[in-house]
């Protein structure tokens, strides 16, 4: 084949050293616009991970880089007059210059053409190509070119950041957080060569225009800069090797992903390839992981497929599906560095004590979890699991392995429960007349027992007309509540758990069937009529609600007042309203659902003015040493609807009026919703509500095993962790997910004690047998 590599940076110079080496008799020019062995940039770095699949594909070249790189395993934070260091990280640090030269030499050898100081505007310019690879960098002149062919998807990111460099040798990859008088500054900072580190500073767009660095040129941002980190430089200067950008060379990142990868141009088949297609944030170091594999995996297809010029197009089609889901990953992962970059003053900084800090930088990206941190470095988290340990008032003994933080005891008010797993509330549709019946019973019985903290029935309606459908639970009388009763007294005898009650009214979703039977589709007997905030119905064939009168708003209040006093004569310690999906108090929230023109329509105020009227009525009412939670939807998944931003305005509101904690859900507001959803997709809300408004929060959604319980609560993400379908499917998941990371010190029930052994010596044994299979 005839192929050619516009961009000489490492994807288009890997993928020609790999294809000549398998294939010989291919014809490969690589064209590069910069001098022969010159470069930009400072230091580029990839994993432990990356280095290993270079030592399989080409160990001449690998051996070279392993020569050159810097390898490290320390993570050190300077943050608050603290200096924190862990290990067991596993980084590669080579200067870009000299990974070029390298892979440059090892072209040569194998008999590339390396065409240098040649400007190429379009794929067009190599008629007789085969095959053309666009390596041409993240302002890709090819790209650009077919906009409706490869669809770029960009985003400029809000931060500024300038790259900077030192001969300051750094023996951890080291970040600095430095406060100023307009917002945080923090520098990004690795060693690359035995004379020079990169030195990346970092802030707000804020913090920039405040601190005038924008009117500055490159030296005034670099004296702001070392005067800044004085105390990490310990006397070195900073230096640019940008001074042929003008202005203060700050710039913006941005994050880009291409629809479609490759394109036939009536003579040559062109492919997208490194920055050109994709591009990932610094904060976790993986632009040059990513072209790297995506020479890897081109090159992998062809062996595949064969090397010829036929297979060209099915080549091209199995090299995007599967670079596609691994580039996607670490985009996420870089987006959630990123982002947790972009907020780390407000959220993090202001509010974290150093350790925490520490403990939620090193999982930012979410790639790095709990147990994963106890494989890198055992002693540093055994540290911060009894430091953590000690703020919940646990005694902590040194050298001891103690609690991990989901087992750790949490006080709201007078109540304490005895670890941070919440069972969350989910419709069972098995009552009548709202009647807690032997079902309930043994349903939120038995995950008390099961090992749950706090276990939550499902929503409770608060009056007849307030049922989601016939098979709800309520409390708007007696009868139920000593319903309640028997349960609360059962759960409280027979377990360390509390108990929750969660009211609420459906408002515009009542009257459907049972969930078997129909999910959300109307009663076609039996129904009753419903009202909300406007007269939208939920669905297209739903009824449609009346709009809620002075009467009805009247009515509703005094049936949320009722329903919170006959759950204090049940004894159970927690009261939760249902602000959230779609319901009658979010509907007020949601402007996709409120479209009122008096006081409880228009903006926030007006929007929260009827759920905070409950809110206070049954604040009043209900016993002053025990908490109510707000569950709120957080993010109605839908444009016009609200967003986090929102969510975190209502949030405050309910904190002012005297809410212990905010239970942070999403979506279900709006039929035509489109969630994304993921692991711990809707974690990120709780974070931001609990680290921005300074209010407790539970996280909830996509939770399913201890690491994530565990990673969560200890980044201080949230308070509690809702867990909801595996409680369905395990009664015992929190004791079955202690005994998982061998933790023996959480009790079981004492009738079930000779299972506790049992099932802790079989998950030995297939750990055991599942390591002798490898």
């Amino acid at each position: 084949m005839r192929i050619v590599c516009i961009g000489g940076g490492p994807a288009g110079l890997y993928f020609s050293l790999l294809m000549k080496k398998f294939d010989p008799s291919h014809s490969i020019t690589v064209v590069e616009r910069n001098r022969p062995y010159d470069t930009f940039g400072w230091g580029v770095v990839f994993s432990d991970a990356t280095m290993q699949a270079m030592k399989v594909w080409d160990p001449e070249s690998a051996a070279e880089i392993q020569d050159a790189f810097n390898h490290w395993d320390d993570i050190e934070v300077l943050f608050k007059g603290t200096r924190q260091r862990t290990t067991g990280h596993g980084f590669v640090g080579i200067g870009r210059k000299k990974l070029l030269n390298i892979l440059q030499r090892r072209c040569e050898a194998l008999g590339v053409e390396l065409k240098f100081e040649t400007d190429v505007d379009s794929d067009l310019d190599f008629p007789d190509a085969d095959l053309i690879i666009a390596s041409d960098g993240f302002n890709s002149k090819v790209r650009n070119h077919y906009p409706e062919v490869f669809q770029p998807d960009l985003v400029t990111r809000p931060n500024r950041y300038i790259w900077l460099g030192t001969n300051k040798l750094y023996d951890a990859f080291t970040f600095d957080f430095r406060k100023t008088d307009h917002g945080w500054f923090q520098a990004h900072i690795y060693k690359f060569d035995d004379q020079t580190s990169t030195f990346i500073v970092e802030t707000t767009e804020e913090a920039y225009e405040k601190h005038g660095l924008g009117a500055l040129d490159q030296q005034g941002s670099i004296d702001f800069c070392q005067d800044l980190f004085s105390e990490v430089l310990e006397g070195a200067e900073l230096m640019t090797n940008a001074r042929h950008l003008r202005g203060s060379a700050w710039l913006n990142f941005n994050r880009l992903i291409c629809g479609k990868w490759s394109h036939f141009n009536g003579n040559s088949h062109v492919v997208l390839m490194g920055d050109a297609a994709h591009t990932a944030h610094f904060a976790i170091g993986s632009g040059t992981k990513l072209a790297i594999d995506d020479a890897i995996e081109l090159t992998n297809q062809f062996n595949k497929a064969g090397h010829d010029k036929a297979k060209i197009p099915a080549v091209l089609a199995s090299y995007e599906e599967i670079r596609r889901v691994d580039v996607a990953r670490i985009q996420n992962a870089a987006r959630n560095a990123m982002e947790w970059f972009e907020v780390v003053g407000r959220r993090y900084a202001d509010t974290l004590e150093p350790e925490q800090f520490m403990y939620s930088m090193l999982t930012r990206s979410q790639r790095i979890s709990h147990e994963n941190l106890r494989l890198r470095d055992k002693n540093w988290l055994e540290g911060y699991e009894r430091w953590f340990a000690r703020k919940a008032g646990l005694p902590a003994a040194a050298n001891d392995r103690c609690l991990p933080p989901m087992f750790t005891p949490f006080t709201v008010r007078n109540v304490t429960l005895p670890n941070r797993v919440v069972m969350s509330p989910m419709a069972m549709y098995s009552a009548k007349d709202g009647l807690i019946n032997d079902f309930h019973l043994v349903h939120l019985g038995s995950r008390a027992m099961g090992g749950a903290g706090l276990v939550f029935g499902e929503m409770t309606c608060v009056s007849p007309d307030g049922r989601i459908t016939p098979g709800c639970l309520g409390l708007w009388n007696e009868e139920q509540a000593d319903g309640w009763k028997r349960l609360v007294e059962f759960v409280h005898f027979n377990s360390p758990a509390k108990v929750g009650i969660q009211i609420g009214h459906a408002g515009r979703k009542g009257a459907t069937k049972l969930a078997w039977d129909g999910i959300d589709q109307p009663l076609e007997e039996g129904s009753w009529p419903l009202m909300s905030a406007s007269a939208l119905p939920y669905l297209k064939h739903s009824q449609t609600p009346k709009a809620m009168d002075r009467a009805d708003l009247d009515r509703v209040l005094q049936d949320h007042v009722r329903a919170a006093q006959l759950a204090a004569t049940t004894g159970a310690d927690w009261l939760e309203l249902h602000c959230a999906h779609g319901y009658l108090l979010s509907s007020f929230l949601s402007p996709l659902t409120n479209r009122r023109t008096d006081e409880y329509g228009g903006d926030h105020a007006a929007r929260a003015r009827y759920p905070l009227e409950v809110f206070k009525a049954i604040r009043e009412v209900w016993p002053e040493d025990k908490p109510i939670s707000v569950r709120l939807s957080c993010h109605d998944w839908f444009d016009g609807g609200n967003t986090p931003e929102d969510a975190a305005i209502f949030a405050a509101m309910f904190k002012e009026a005297g809410a212990d904690m905010i239970d942070c859900s999403s979506g279900q507001v709006w039929k035509e919703e489109k969630p994304v959803y993921g692991r711990l997709f809707q974690t990120p809300f709780s974070d931001k509500i609990r680290n921005e408004v300074g209010i407790p929060t539970i996280a909830v959604g996509a939770i399913s095993e201890a690491d994530h319980a565990n990673s969560i609560i200890a980044a201080g993400r949230a308070d509690l962790c809702a867990v909801a379908r595996p409680h369905l499917a395990d009664p015992a998941w929190a004791l079955h997910e202690a005994a998982k990371i061998g933790l023996h010190s959480v009790p079981w029930p004492k009738q079930y004690y000779s299972g506790k052994a049992q099932y802790e010596t079989n998950l030995v044994r297939a750990q055991q047998t599942a390591g002798g299979a490898k």
